[in-house]
């Protein structure tokens, strides 16, 4: 099997990586900050926990339904193209949003399960691009630095929606993420060329790396661990201003710092993968902190408050620590031939299970309150542990 020529020794890798966090950072602002307008829907509209749900799910309905499209139009016409179309629609559909939002519940809604859908492009071919650029040795701490775009996203999010909607209104809030990712379109088509790739073989296309169970392992664990992360993200902000009676501002601003320290976590695992040699093994170990996390969050709500906002901080943490190993253990073992897939696919899975827990643990937490809901949550992280495919590490393609 071709193997990709090495990635070349020059600092335009690194220019490659910041554009590339930019451009993942401006899509998450959008796709994963709907949840910081969720206190000014609720007021304005009269939703439900419930309800409110539905609009915090949107964005990502819209990836699931597209990564995988995406991420066969990266392996196929490269990474650069695919980026900046979807980014400069996804900017126009959130700034259609933002700039003059429809009065019809059902139009708004289709226009962030659009957004969404344009968004999964950076989701999709964005980490291909950077594995492409980096060599082994360097993939973890280059990855994990990607990944910090998540919680940076979040951050921003955080720090900007709720003060802005406060005086513009929720929707009209989104401005600000839908000119991040026009801005971030032209810096990718202009600044991020497509990484080398490997040369064809004449054999014939490489071999589907899913005969093994290996990467179906990881898909799963991976998607158990996001039930946790979001546990914590989408419901933070309004744990703290409905049950522990914060201001929506300080909440948001709580939940920024949190996420900007998550995202300095992220490098940390990848640099640890990077000198372990393995991206599993710490993978599973951060599962066990996420599970205790959740319970140590449902005892605090119980019994001690000041237990439960501890547990979100340092849950902020822990929750989002593993995502840069999963990515980069996904692309390596489906190789390079396969990584736009595999990854539209690692990025499926997890955004399923985005999409549902807000309204399902939203429902839950209704019924029968935070405790009970963010205890069931925790058995998500367990099953994590027992998928998480160690031993099936030396699979790997790439």
């Amino acid at each position: 099997m071709p193997t990709a020529p090495a990635p070349p020794a020059s600092r335009r890798r690194w220019v490659v990586l910041a554009i590339g966090v930019l451009a993942q950072t401006s899509a998450c602002a959008f796709v994963y900050g709907v949840p910081f307008l969720v206190p000014g829907l609720r007021d304005s509209l009269g939703l439900s926990l419930a309800g409110v749900g539905t609009y915090v799910a949107a964005p990502t309905v819209g990836l699931l339904l597209m990564l995988i499209a995406w991420g066969a139009a990266a392996d196929r016409f490269g990474e650069r193209r695919v980026m900046a179309l979807g980014l400069t629609i996804a900017g126009l559909v959130i700034g259609t949003v933002a700039l003059a939002t429809p009065a019809s519940h059902g139009a708004v809604l289709a226009l962030l399960v659009l957004g969404g859908a344009a968004s999964a492009s950076v989701f999709a071919a964005n980490g291909r691009m950077i594995m492409g650029w980096f060599p082994r040795t360097e993939r973890g701490l280059a990855m994990g630095i990607r990944q910090t775009a998540q919680p940076l996203g979040v951050a921003l999010a955080g720090l900007v929606l709720p003060r802005l909607a406060q005086h513009v209104g929720a929707f009209p809030a989104l401005v600000v993420p839908a000119a991040a990712c026009l801005l971030s379109a032209v810096l990718v088509a202009a600044f991020a060329p497509d990484p080398a790739r490997p040369p064809r073989s004449e054999a014939g296309p490489a071999p589907s790396p899913y005969r093994s169970p290996v990467l179906w392992r990881l898909h799963a664990a991976s998607a158990m661990l996001v039930v946790p992360q979001f546990a914590i993200s989408a419901f933070a902000t309004e744990y703290l201003v409905r049950e522990q009676g914060w201001g929506v501002t300080g909440a948001g601003a709580f939940v920024a710092v949190v996420q900007i320290v998550g995202a300095l976590g992220r490098i940390a695992s990848g640099v640890w993968s990077d000198r372990v040699g393995s991206r599993l093994r710490p993978m599973r170990q951060l599962a066990v902190g996420a599970a205790l996390v959740l319970l140590v969050f449902a005892l605090g709500d119980a019994v001690a408050p000041w237990l439960a906002v501890a547990a979100l901080a340092v849950g902020g943490i822990v929750t989002v620590a593993d995502n840069g190993l999963a990515y980069t253990a996904v692309a390596e073992l489906a190789g390079s031939s396969w990584s736009g897939r595999a990854l539209g696919i690692q990025n499926t899975g997890q955004n399923v299970v985005t999409s549902l827990t807000p309204v399902a643990l939203g429902a839950l937490v209704g019924i029968a309150g935070y405790a009970v809901g963010f205890a069931v949550a925790a058995v998500a992280p367990v099953a994590a542990i027992v998928l998480t495919p160690v031993s099936g590490e030396g699979e790997s393609r790439w």
